[in-house]
């Protein structure tokens, strides 16, 4: 027990560590506000002195109250851990001169290292506060909006500010990119790369070709039944996905069971269920 304890708060140190360089070795030199209380706390910056890793931990102060008073105390104290670290390791990196000064490149590996820390502290069973906790109270009051729409909308908002703060038009696009590069590698980092090719296969030779799919490929099988329009015959369809590079295997075994076989591919970009990933376990 006490072992899994240090390991979740050795992977939250990392976690934090992670996002306060992204934004102290990046994204704050380089003047760039991409969305989150940490975009807002680089705008902020530039009004008044108060470090950046400073005004990151009081603004989510109100933000850790209302965590607690709408999901319990539990909720809040590995986040609350994460926040601190942020802050300090925030002003940390601050004092070392950053690593670029190109606006690009302090977009691209920014973003990556802060996705790196938000994913990292979603999976050591902490977030690390700001619009994290916001959209999920917003979720609970009107959960037919969108994640993403709510993610956007505050996004666009802070780099709006930015902008006008900034009175640098680049400075928006720069920001932009960010947000998006952050988007991007924290998915990847939670769901990893569930794309996959969709297969729907209809043939005379459906039961050897389903137990070649079962054997060789390693995959589940759906078998589903139509009948055809013209000649009125039953039709056994199979129905299977599978992850990208694998799909090749199941194209191979159709062409040499049934040449003739009509068989539909598509692309399934999310994929929700066993050997994928958890719908209840990983939607905000």
């Amino acid at each position: 027990m006490q072992f899994n304890r240090t390991k979740k708060y050795l992977i939250l140190t990392f976690a934090a560590i992670c996002y306060g360089a992204g934004v102290s070795l990046f994204i704050d030199p380089n003047n760039l506000a991409p969305g989150g209380v940490s975009g807002l706390s680089i705008v902020i910056n530039r009004l008044l002195p108060i470090s950046t890793g400073t005004l990151f931990l009081l603004f989510n102060i109100p933000i850790m109250l209302l965590g607690a008073w709408k999901f319990g105390i539990k909720f809040i104290i590995s986040t609350l851990y994460v926040i601190s670290i942020i802050s300090v390791s925030t002003d940390s990196f601050s004092q070392i001169s950053p690593l670029t000064e190109q606006p690009f490149l302090g977009a691209l590996f920014g973003g990556i290292l802060v996705a790196v820390g938000v994913g990292f502290a979603l999976r050591g069973g902490a977030t690390t506060g700001g619009t994290d906790i916001i959209v999920k109270c917003l979720k609970q009051k009107k959960p037919h909006m969108k994640t993403g729409s709510i993610f956007l909308i505050i996004d666009s908002i802070i780099i709006g500010i930015g902008g006008i703060v900034f009175k640098d038009i680049e400075t928006v696009l720069y920001s932009a990119i960010s947000a998006y590069i952050t988007s991007q590698t924290l998915d990847f980092i939670l769901y990893g790369r569930d794309e996959a090719k969709m297969f729907y296969i209809i043939s005379n030779s459906s039961e050897v070709i389903t137990q070649r799919i079962l054997k060789e490929v390693h995959i589940g099988v759906t078998h589903l039944y139509g009948t055809g329009a013209f000649k009125k015959e039953e039709k056994q369809v199979i129905f299977c996905v599978v992850k990208k590079q694998s799909a090749y295997m199941i194209e191979e075994i159709v062409k040499q069971e049934d040449s003739t076989a009509f068989m539909i591919i598509s692309s399934a970009t999310e994929i929700f269920g066993e050997g994928y990933k958890s719908y209840f376990g990983e939607r905000l």
